[in-house]
């Protein structure tokens, strides 16, 4: 093929990827425009996308094709930690069918790649650091060819001793040149030698959680004529993705494009930069659209999990129950490389003594590399592994305190105006008291019958208890808290453009909706201030300026934020002439129904007839305050708002077989506002429910390193008929004044709270400790004389 057929054909497959991704999207956004009503913030609006998805026309990155599509593959390290002596592809790249090979010198820019600290390879080349480490990739016209090539890829290695206990890594031989700490912090908070009356000690082991994605990793690159490529993904963060990409293509960032395809879900870092590079280097090798849609997997090894924690406490509170002073040492295994593990360090440790008021905290905290599997951002990272420690104290306290959780909780919960033991003050609404209070007095469940016929409800399904007798009930409680947006001076900033067209209404900004409801809110945003009903969101790419991860909460507060200052200037270039007109400012002339009115009633108008051959545009950004890093002592201002949440767990355990069925769990929540009522609540119970998995099922489990059972049959994830009754009991409304709409995020504090409150019920009906998630069998079986 001539460098000018490639140029053609190169071009002809963009068109038709982005004609493909445009089309069906533009689809979803208009069959979404056809519902009237419900309309603004505060109404249920239907998601954008439901019919899109319901009908399968939303447009997966598994589902696209271009003119000449190759197939990708990649071999991935069957060893947690070797050393690389030789990589032979010959056999692979004759085999054929195939159209390139490439490892790690075929990698023509930066050889590392990480978001945070560069130190993971592109490809190994001297040494594998963890179980499915990417060695070399295959290009080839059928996919099954691809797979047998990267298979037939011989690579010669020099086993060596796996460092799989991260309070090994402090003594092992360096892992990576930076050595194994990634990260360590000291919070040091009042007086040192301070004791209470009453003191419990803990150690706790929180297991590693996959986000097991709906849909396993998918992508398409496309070389363009200009010698970029195009990378079509389900990119959460795509302005990031293009930079790491440029950099390891040795390109400029304006010849790479990432354009956003469908998000099949996402609870964590979505696409792995591990499943992008090796499609674009292999686009860019051959000059012809490749694509790669990995297994399950390859999934499971690729991407990154839920940080395994090993947590140890003291807690000291005097007679009356009041806490007085917590001391706790947490170790976080990063697996081979750091990715999010210095922020997720920051949380735990911010956070290491809960939404409580502790006069005195010494908190160390460490990350460590090792040969696991790599650990990265995954829903509530940080803070929902001290959740289930600091909760466990409190238990113990109350215990030997003879005091009822609950109570022993509220003497000492966070309210506004108080200091968190990093020395911030707490100036967003802090509702935690109310929130206890709201769970602790929901009624409770009955009691279920002991009859033949109700078998079904007793722990492990249909027979699934020796004797209804052994059976016991516990009730538990779990308070939790979040940080939203970024932390430890990020800079948090997003851009919108809205545009008003023949009466529809289009807003262009790059964030990601990755399930959470972006793009629904957008519409509702725009509603709201213009009274326009068709109102579309664009496809998002890297044409679009950033607006930053698809985490925290973000997108409800800056680029919804972004959103809603653009289409309030759109409001004002609409009503300007009018009220010029009329002799007035445009503060005196208000959009509601769909209508535009004065404040006196002389003048109406409907919005479709003011726009009607009007073009109308303007963009906008939001940043929020800026926050500083944690200092030596671990003191700062590091974070922009927080979230709270408290969860009463009901729990059914067979203390003989020690399983557990979860009845209920009643769920109060701090969100600030509520802007759309079905979607906040289908949150809430997806965050609840992820939850249980963590407390209950969820553990990728290694044997020296090596992942035992990569697929759904061997990881446990809790399914319909393992989803508790959740009855959303509370939902406080004090807006932050700070956050555009005063919202707060929804989805993080459930999944945060929700294990330690299945803990906290399971302690109560055995008397055992329970100081390791999820929970074993063996730690639901009643302790003796309970």
């Amino acid at each position: 093929m001539s460098g000018q057929d490639a140029a053609t054909a190169t071009a002809t497959a963009t068109t038709t990827v982005n004609t493909t991704v445009t089309a069906l999207a533009a689809e979803a956004g208009a069959e979404a425009a056809e519902e009237r009503a419900p309309s603004g913030i505060g109404a249920s609006v239907p998601a954008a996308d439901t019919r899109a998805k319901s009908e399968g026309t939303f447009p997966y990155a598994a589902d696209l094709w271009a003119e000449g599509l190759l197939w990708a593959a990649v071999l991935r390290s069957p060893h947690a930690h070797a050393r690389i002596l030789s990589i032979d592809t010959s056999a692979a790249a004759d085999m054929p069918g195939v159209r390139a090979v490439v490892t790690h010198a075929d990698v023509p820019g930066a050889t590392t790649h990480g978001r945070r600290i560069a130190d993971r390879p592109v490809f190994a080349h001297d040494v594998v650091r963890h179980h499915g480490e990417p060695i070399a990739a295959v290009a080839a016209d059928h996919p099954d060819t691809a797979r047998l090539a990267a298979a037939a890829i011989a690579v010669e290695y020099e086993l060596l001793d796996p460092v799989t206990d991260p309070e090994q890594a402090f003594g092992a031989p360096a892992l990576h040149p930076d050595g194994n700490l990634i990260r360590h912090i000291p919070l040091r908070y009042g007086d040192p030698e301070v004791t209470g009356e009453v003191v419990v000690e803990g150690l706790y082991r929180i297991g590693r959680q996959d986000p097991a994605p709906i849909g396993a990793e998918a992508g398409l690159a496309v070389p363009r004529p200009d010698g970029g490529v195009e990378l079509y993904t389900a990119s959460t963060d795509p302005h990031s993705d293009r930079d790491l990409a440029a950099a390891c293509f040795g390109l400029e960032p304006d010849r790479v494009r990432v354009v956003v395809t469908g998000v099949p879900g996402a609870t964590a870092d979505r696409e792995d930069a591990a499943f992008q590079l090796p499609l674009g280097l292999l686009a860019l090798r051959t000059g012809c659209p490749v694509k790669l849609a990995a297994t399950r997997e390859e999934s499971f090894l690729g991407h990154t999990h839920r940080h395994p924690t090993l947590l140890r406490y003291r807690h000291h509170a005097d007679a009356e129950g009041r806490l007085v002073k917590v001391e706790a040492q947490i170790l976080m295994d990063a697996g081979a490389y750091a990715d999010a593990s210095a922020e997720s360090l920051a949380a735990a440790v911010a956070f290491a003594c809960g939404p409580y008021v502790v006069p005195h905290a010494f908190v160390e905290g460490w990350a460590v590399r090792t040969n696991n599997p790599p650990s990265g951002h995954v829903r509530g990272e940080g803070a929902m592994q001290v959740c289930a420690a600091y909760e466990g104290q409190m238990d113990k306290l109350a215990a030997a305190l003879g005091m009822d959780g609950a109570e022993l909780r509220l003497r000492n919960v966070l309210a506004t105006g108080d200091l968190l033991p990093t020395g911030q003050t707490v100036t967003c609404p802090a509702p935690v008291a109310e929130l206890l209070r709201a769970v602790r007095d929901f009624e409770l469940p009955a009691l279920p019958k002991d009859t033949p016929e109700d078998e079904w409800l007793l722990p492990g399904g249909p027979e699934g208890a020796g004797e209804p007798g052994a059976v016991r009930r516990g009730v538990g409680y779990g308070v939790g808290m979040v940080h939203m947006l970024g932390a430890e001076g990020t800079d948090e900033v997003s851009t919108a453009t809205v545009k008003v067209v023949g009466g529809t209404a289009t807003v262009i900004c790059a964030a990601v909706d990755t399930g959470q409801g972006f793009a629904t809110l957008a519409r509702q945003i725009v509603q709201e201030v213009l009274g326009v009903d068709e109102v579309a969101t664009a496809p998002v790419d890297t044409d679009q300026p950033p607006a930053g991860p698809s985490a925290h909460g973000r997108h409800t507060w800056v680029s919804g934020g972004a959103v809603e200052r653009a289409a309030k200037m759109v409001r004002t270039q609409l009503l300007q002439p009018m009220a010029h007109k009329l002799g007035m400012s445009t503060e005196l002339l208000q959009i509601a129904d769909g209508r535009i009115t004065s404040y006196d009633g002389a003048f109406s108008m409907t919005v479709a007839e003011a726009i009607e051959g009007k073009e109308l545009w303007a963009t906008a950004q939001c940043r929020p305050h800026p926050t500083e890093p944690l200092d030596a002592d671990g003191q700062g201002d590091a974070f922009v708002g927080l979230a709270f949440c408290a969860i009463r767990a009901v729990v059914d355990v067979d203390i003989e077989l020690g399983s557990v069925r979860v009845v209920e769990l009643a769920v109060a929540q701090d969100v600030g506002r509520v802007l759309n009522p079905r979607q906040l609540e289908a949150r809430i119970e997806a965050g609840v429910t992820q939850g249980v998995g963590a407390a209950l099922t969820e553990n990728l489990r290694t044997v020296s390193g090596l992942v035992r059972h990569p697929d759904l049959t061997g990881y446990a994830l809790p399914t319909s008929l393992d989803a508790p009754a959740v009855r959303i009991v509370k939902l406080v409304e004090e807006r932050d004044v700070v956050a555009p709409f005063g919202a707060k995020a929804a989805s993080a504090v459930p999944v945060v709270t929700a294990p330690a409150a299945v803990a906290s019920a399971v302690r109560a009906a055995t008397g055992r400790p329970v100081n390791r998630l999820p929970i074993r069998p063996s730690a639901a079986v009643a302790a003796p004389n309970s």
